[in-house]
C-alpha cells in the first residue's frame, strides 16, 4: 500500500504519503524538505511507548537532533496548559525558526502540536505522523490547529499547514476498536459530502466496526479517498471562506454533545456520528433530502456500531444554547451543513429552532 496525495495550496503546498511500515523511514521522508536539524516529537504516553523509539531512531539516523514531549491523552487535556508544556521544552532545547515539531499521535496531539508550532517564534515547521484512523483521514490534513476553551471546542486556534503528512497504516493494528470506529465516522462523512463511490464501497462491506474485518484493498481505499476528498476541499478553500465549511458535516451538534459531556462520555467520532444522524433528520424535515437516503446513512453508521441517539441525561435546551457558542455561528445564526443527496451537501443558517428541538427530541433514548 503506497500512494502520495498533493494538497495544492498556493503558499503552503505539501504531500500526504500513505505507505505501510513507513514510520521507520520518517527521517528519510522529511529530509527531502530541507528543514533545520532540531526536531521536537510530541506524543502521548501510550503512543510514545509504542512508537516513540522508532520515530526518534528514524529521525536520528537521518541526522536530526531529537527532543520529545509527552502530553496526557484525551480531549479534556487539549488546553492552553498543555501547550505551555510544549513551549517550555521548545525553549529549553532552543528550538529555532528552522526547527520542526512532529505530531506523533491522534487528532488531539496533532491539533496541539500544530497550534504550538503555529505560535512558537510566530510559526515553525510542523509534520503530522497520525496514529489513529480519525487523525489519518481527517485531523492531520488541512492545517486546522487549536485547543479547547471550557465553553466550547477549538475556540482557540490557528490555521497552520503541515509541511508533510506521513500515514503508516500498519500502526492501525494496535488501535483499539472504539478508536477505529471513531475514525470511521469521518470516513462516512466524506461519503456523504463528497464521494458517492466511497459511500457505496462502505455499504458493500460486511463489517466496518473493527480494523480486522477490513481487507487491505478496502483500507487503502478508505485512506486514499478520504485524504483525497479533504485535500480537494482544502485546496479550493484553505481558511474556510466558503466550501471548506462542508467538512463540518455532523460537527455542529456533535461538538455540542462533546462539550456538554465534558469530553469524557463520547469521543469525537461518536459525537460526529450523532451529529450526522441529527443533520440528516433535519434535512428530511426541511424536505431537502429523501428519507430513504437518510436511512442509508443511518444504516451505515449503525453497521460501524457508532451511536445514533443522544447520550442519556443530555438536555435539549442545553444543546440549543451550546450551539450558539459554535465557531460556525454567523450574525447570531447557527450554520448547518445538510445533505441534499449522497455525495452532496449545502450550508444554511435557515434552520428553525423548533425543527432542531423536534429532531433532538426524537433522538433521546427512550
Amino acid at each position: 500500500m503506497k500512494s502520495v496525495i498533493s494538497v495544492d495550496l498556493p503558499q503552503h503546498a505539501y504531500e500526504i504519503a500513505i505507505a505501510a511500515d513507513s514510520l521507520d523511514d520518517l527521517g528519510v521522508w522529511i529530509s527531502r524538505l530541507n528543514l533545520g536539524k532540531k526536531v521536537l516529537v510530541v506524543s502521548n504516553p501510550a503512543i510514545f511507548r509504542r512508537y516513540g523509539e522508532r520515530a526518534i531512531k528514524a529521525l536520528k539516523l537521518a541526522g536530526y537532533e531529537v527532543f520529545s514531549c509527552t502530553l496526557p491523552a484525551g480531549e479534556r487535556y487539549k488546553t492552553p496548559k498543555s501547550i505551555q508544556k510544549i513551549y517550555d521544552i521548545a525553549l529549553q532545547n532552543r528550538l529555532e525558526r528552522s526547527s520542526t515539531m512532529v505530531a506523533l499521535g491522534g487528532g488531539v496531539i496533532g491539533d496541539m502540536t500544530g497550534f504550538a508550532a503555529a505560535t512558537w517564534l510566530r510559526g515553525i515547521n510542523f509534520v503530522q505522523v497520525p496514529t489513529s484512523l480519525l487523525a489519518m483521514v481527517d485531523a492531520s490534513v488541512g492545517g486546522k490547529t487549536g485547543v479547547n476553551h471550557p465553553q466550547g471546542k477549538n475556540l482557540i486556534g490557528a490555521f497552520h499547514q503541515p509541511r508533510f503528512v506521513l500515514i503508516d497504516p500498519s500502526v492501525l493494528k494496535t488501535l483499539p476498536p472504539r478508536e477505529f470506529r471513531a475514525g470511521m465516522a469521518e470516513v462516512i462523512k466524506y461519503g456523504i459530502i463528497w464521494d458517492t463511490e466511497l459511500f457505496t464501497k462502505l455499504e458493500e462491506s460486511r463489517r466496518l466496526d473493527q480494523r480486522r474485518y477490513l481487507d487491505e484493498e478496502l483500507l487503502s481505499t478508505i485512506l486514499s479517498c478520504s485524504c483525497q476528498a479533504k485535500a480537494d476541499v482544502v485546496s479550493k478553500d484553505e481558511k474556510e471562506a466558503g466550501l471548506r465549511a462542508i467538512l463540518n458535516y455532523g460537527h455542529t451538534i456533535g461538538h455540542a454533545v462533546e462539550s456538554l459531556t465534558g469530553y469524557k462520555l463520547v469521543n469525537h467520532g461518536e459525537a460526529v456520528a450523532i451529529g450526522m444522524v441529527a443533520a440528516g433528520k433535519i434535512a428530511v424535515e426541511l424536505q431537502i433530502w429523501q428519507e430513504t437516503q437518510a436511512q442509508r446513512q443511518d444504516a451505515l453508521i449503525e453497521k460501524t456500531r457508532l451511536p445514533t441517539q443522544l447520550p442519556t441525561g443530555l438536555e435539549i435546551e442545553a444543546i440549543i444554547d451550546t450551539l450558539q457558542t459554535d465557531k460556525k455561528v454567523q450574525d447570531g445564526k447557527v450554520r448547518f451543513v445538510l445533505p441534499t443527496e449522497i455525495g452532496k451537501v449545502t450550508v444554511t443558517d435557515q434552520v428553525p429552532a423548533d425543527v432542531i428541538r423536534q429532531v433532538l427530541q426524537g433522538m433521546l433514548v427512550s
